[in-house]
């Protein structure tokens, strides 16, 4: 007699069947965060690859093992192994600690995959899409008559959409320039690619943000039809662009504006800082990103429109996914709202999250995490063995040690890393090499601070004694 087959997660009886292997795996992501003992694995990569191959075995044996076994074992290699942002001192890139209540969710996603590609696949997940990206589309375009938004899988594919959009507005005819700053997410050049568009023309950015001057004369000189592609929250110092000025010269120039708001978009749930994104409502599209400001786990981004209209051009047809009879007859029609047909219900994580919290309680979190940012600074700012770059705009922080050259910074970040002692990023500005935190963790503190920068001298100190 044949064994029965191992357990679903949906179901009536799914939840039965996934509370003990719960249990395994919160036990294993336990172990493993007390045996990593810091925010990274020590080592370097042929350590931690060791540990991996040796938990994980034959990758693909002729007989499986104890379900239980194997997922203790591969969680907890993969919990010792992890950078894990939810300790304070993982503070390199745009990689935040969820939410465990977003956590949660997310498995109640996994449980029930609801794809949503048609209707018959996902009801209730497609009629929460709607409710939720409207919502996140009015508070993006809060005059706006229909604003709307799509679920993607981060700033990168959001600023491909946007290409994509403005590329179809205009015709095969007319190649659409694109025209970003030097400041520019790098996903603008690939995108181009991908889509056959001329290489994006760069303005300089002489003082970290989109020059308008400059952007006036390339506008000037260059044929239509154009897209500007400004920031909000650059990925090396988190600066913003001017985006008034930048959209009043969009119009002059009957320019497209795109804003990639991925960092800072979520500014626009806390009334402190708010202000900062003044303007944003004067672009044609705009890139948000809750997997960054917004605590979710990956994926969670939006690309939001000022007209839905723009979005018919998504449209596709596949008849056994949103056949035409199927449509007149009111059954959703899915495929018009993503590149990608199948995908995950990930707008249900954002949509307890939301509910959960309120626009005061992501406010809260995102004041929290700028304030971190500030005294972070003012702890550099008082240490004469340490340099700050600038006052930081969001969250990030570049520093470097006074007098160090850039082969001792570099050589710092690493003995950090291999040490796993502490992950910070890095960055190149006004021809030097800098030190970067990133501080997206809410439950940091202080003393976390001033720990990163102890470790930051006492390796300072080691180099110069060599």
């Amino acid at each position: 007699m044949r064994a029965s087959p191992p357990p679903l997660a949906g179901g009536e009886t799914g939840p039965d069947a996934l509370r003990p292997l719960l249990d395994t795996v919160l036990d294993a992501l336990r172990e493993g965060a007390h045996a990593r003992g810091g925010p990274i694995p020590a080592g370097g990569p042929d350590a931690v690859t060791a540990r991996v191959r040796e938990a994980l075995g034959d990758p693909l044996p002729p007989h499986g093992t104890d379900p239980h076994t194997t997922l203790h074992t591969l969680v907890r290699a993969l919990a010792e192994g992890a950078a894990d942002p939810a300790h304070p001192l993982c503070a390199a890139h745009l990689h935040t600690p969820p939410l465990a209540l977003a956590a949660a969710a997310d498995l109640a996603a996994s449980a029930l995959n609801p794809s949503m590609d048609s209707w018959d696949q996902a009801p209730a997940a497609s009629a929460l899409e709607e409710l939720v990206t409207e919502a996140l589309a009015k508070a993006a375009y809060p005059t706006a008559p229909h604003p709307d938004a799509l679920v993607t899988t981060g700033g990168t594919e959001s600023n491909q959409l946007a290409l994509l959009l403005a590329r179809e507005r205009h015709g095969p005819g007319h190649p659409l320039q694109v025209v970003v700053g030097a400041n520019a997410h790098h996903s603008f050049r690939r995108a181009a690619w991908l889509l056959g568009l001329p290489e994006p023309v760069t303005v300089p950015t002489p003082n970290g943000t989109l020059d308008p001057v400059a952007l006036d004369e390339a506008l000037t000189d260059l044929p239509g039809p154009l897209l500007v592609a400004a920031t909000v929250g650059t990925t090396d110092t988190g600066r913003i662009d001017p985006l008034p000025e930048i959209a009043t010269l969009c119009e002059a120039h009957h320019a497209d504006l795109h804003v990639d708001a991925a960092y800072g978009g979520a500014a626009l749930f806390s009334d402190t800082h708010r202000p900062l994104l003044a303007g944003l409502d004067r672009a044609r599209s705009v890139t948000l990103d809750l997997h960054k400001l917004g605590w979710q786990p990956v994926a969670a981004g939006l690309l939001a429109v000022r007209d839905a209209t723009d979005l018919a051009v998504l449209s596709h047809t596949a008849d056994y996914l949103n056949a035409d009879d199927d449509t007149e007859a009111g059954l959703p029609d899915l495929l018009g709202r993503s590149l990608r047909t199948t995908r995950r219900p990930d707008i249900l994580k954002i949509a307890v999250t939301l509910r959960a919290l309120g626009r005061a309680g992501l406010g809260a979190l995102v004041d929290r995490v700028c304030a971190l940012a500030q005294h972070l600074a003012d702890l550099v700012e008082k240490n004469p063995g340490l340099e700050l770059y600038e006052r930081p705009t969001l969250t990030t922080v570049l520093f470097r040690p006074t007098h160090a050259d850039d082969t001792t910074v570099a050589a710092i970040r690493r003995t950090l890393l291999s040490e796993g002692r502490a992950v910070l990023g890095r960055a190149h500005e006004d021809g030097r090499l800098w030190l970067k935190a990133t501080l997206l963790n809410p439950h940091a503190t202080p003393g976390d601070l001033e720990e990163v920068l102890t470790l930051v001298e006492a390796l300072t100190e080691g180099s110069t004694d060599r």
